[in-house]
């Protein structure tokens, strides 16, 4: 009966061995992608964040390294592109989210045209002191500059200024004027 047993066992693994066909294991090297992803991205463009591209790296903007904006659009009164203006609560430099699509427009612009600049002309209202309100409105423009940054925007396309209260967008002395001096106005080329 062991006979038998040990008979079985050199069939199984006869056949086993002669009934397999060859495994071949592939080797390489993985990595991280440094620098911009290739492909095409996302459709649309409407995915403005970080996203991973085909095959690795980084796709900034839309995806495929374009913008589906223009800077002919900037003239063009009912284009996002058109709204300049971020507006924040008192005595903070957080972007509020109704903002986010306006900042995305403007950055997915940026980065896809690296030789166009802005300029981020930060404001504050009356109350508070002079060098509060002038570091509080540098605060929100490098605040807006963080963010299109992080869409892909180059540092080195935005300059930051901050006027604290010496440019009122409205000379009232109530809350819906100071509502409107908390601000920060995106610039372009010949604004």
């Amino acid at each position: 009966m062991n006979m038998k047993v040990l008979a079985s066992s050199v069939l199984a693994a006869a056949i086993v061995v002669t009934g397999c066909a060859p495994q071949t294991t592939a080797t390489g090297t993985g990595g991280v992608g440094s620098g911009y992803g290739t492909g095409n991205g996302t459709a649309g463009g409407t995915d403005y964040g970080y996203g991973t591209g085909a095959g690795g790296g980084v796709n900034y903007g839309p995806g495929n390294g374009s913008s589906i904006y223009t800077p002919a659009e900037l003239n063009n009164p009912s284009s996002i592109l058109a709204q300049r203006v971020i507006y924040f609560d008192f005595d903070s430099s957080n972007i509020r989210p109704e903002y986010m699509n306006v900042l995305n427009a403007h950055a997915s612009l940026l980065a896809a045209y690296p030789n166009l600049r802005v300029r981020l002309e930060g404001h504050a209202d009356e109350r508070g002191s002079r060098e509060y309100n002038v570091a509080l409105s540098e605060r929100r423009g490098y605040s807006v500059l963080d963010y299109m940054q992080i869409k892909g925007v180059r540092t080195n396309q935005m300059d930051v200024i901050g006027y604290g209260e010496e440019v009122p967008a409205d000379f009232g002395h109530n809350e819906a004027a100071w509502g409107k001096n908390r601000r920060v106005e995106i610039k372009y080329p010949g604004e």
